[in-house]
């Protein structure tokens, strides 16, 4: 049965439950670690404390939807907006290196990219775009701010007919967060 706990609350004594996520042996005691709900493995004789509050800092292998906020030479960074499919208002920013693709433009500022988290390192978080589903959404023309549209890998625009080479999502255009930010 579910309950209430606090961070330091003793949650169960050593003989009867190890710790499992988010709980921590302190001498005889098992201690929550964050505010939740405990939840015990019979099975395996753990306790477990559900945090009620996600976290809105991406881990290892989440994929993210965010904005290009800057595009430098061989790397952009991203201000991430969804952490799978969830909405966060964090206002965190991944870096993600681009020198391995061979595009002119992988992205630009303001694209709405699709990226996947590989790890953090030295206080960044870095994503990756190599993956088909992975790359931009959404944009509009550089030249006029109208639409474009895909053609092979290239987007054209439907008003001036300028073309730029960007690194596409397989969802391009066609993905449901589209639908969420009109």
């Amino acid at each position: 049965m579910p309950n209430s706990v606090l961070p330091g609350d003793e949650i169960a004594v050593i003989e009867e439950y190890e710790a499992g996520n988010n709980a921590c042996a302190d001498e005889h005691v098992v201690r929550a670690t964050v505010i939740g709900e405990t939840e015990t493995d019979q099975k395996q004789r753990l306790v477990n404390v559900k945090n009620y509050k996600t976290t809105s800092i991406p881990e290892k292998g989440d994929i993210i939807i965010g904005t290009v906020e800057a595009v430098m030479g061989s790397m952009i960074a991203v201000l991430i907006n969804y952490i799978n499919s969830k909405p966060v208002k964090s206002q965190v920013e991944c870096i993600c290196a681009t020198r391995s693709l061979r595009k002119k433009n992988v992205a630009l500022v303001k694209d709405l990219v699709k990226l996947k988290i590989i790890g953090h390192l030295n206080g960044a978080i870095h994503a990756s775009i190599q993956e088909p589903e992975l790359g931009v959404l959404f944009t509009k023309c550089r030249k006029c701010g109208m639409n474009v549209k895909p053609l092979r890998d290239i987007i054209k625009c439907v008003e001036c007919g300028w073309t730029d080479d960007r690194k596409l999502s397989s969802d391009f255009l066609k993905s449901d967060f589209l639908k969420v930010r009109e």
